[in-house]
């Protein structure tokens, strides 16, 4: 499974709030609420994220293999 998980550390971090991201840098809500519930988001919005928050791939996402593989 993907975790968003590093994405919250990284915005703490960075003192950067959610509120900016959607108001300072045009990152939708819906967006925001999907990083919450640890849904897809696409690699263009990784993207966008990287560059606003100036970090790495994997400062805003890791892998996280299931506890039960099939």
């Amino acid at each position: 499974m993907i975790s968003f998980a590093p994405f919250w550390r990284t915005i703490k971090a960075k003192h950067v709030s959610t509120y900016a991201l959607i108001n300072k840098f045009g990152i939708s809500s819906a967006t925001i609420d999907r990083l919450r519930k640890n849904e897809g988001i696409s690699t263009s919005k990784i993207d966008d994220l990287c560059k606003i928050l100036d970090c790495k791939v994997e400062d805003i996402i890791c892998y996280v293999p299931d506890e039960n593989p099939k």
